[in-house]
């Protein structure tokens, strides 16, 4: 919509750590990294440490045990300490989604 290339990876986390490590070039090829996580909120801080671009935070009002419709994770990220991490408010796709275009804008005007 925004008219971004985008490039999803699915299914990686802190818990299985392995599958997102696997994906370290695709990451590090990316000019932005939006990382949506709920749980405890850990995943962009992870990301945040595997590459030199911004990482846009979202945290998600699902989850389980103590996530507190997102609050958990929402904390979580707002206390990360990876540089370059933005968070957006819980489920706030779009804004992080529009804040990336906004990136990816600059970007392509710097090329």
């Amino acid at each position: 919509m925004l008219g971004n290339h985008v490039e999803e990876i699915v299914d990686v986390g802190v818990a299985g750590i392995h599958r997102l490590l696997a994906q370290t070039e695709r990451l590090q090829d990316a000019s932005v990294v939006i990382v949506v996580a709920g749980m405890e909120g850990a995943l962009p801080s992870v990301v945040g440490g595997m590459v030199a671009v911004p990482v846009i935070a979202v945290p998600t009002s699902v989850g389980y045990g103590a996530a507190f419709g997102g609050v958990a994770a929402l904390l979580g990220m707002l206390n990360s300490c990876a540089s370059g991490l933005t968070v957006v408010n819980i489920d706030n796709g779009f804004g992080a989604a529009f804040a990336a275009a906004r990136i990816n804008r600059l970007e392509a005007r710097r090329s």
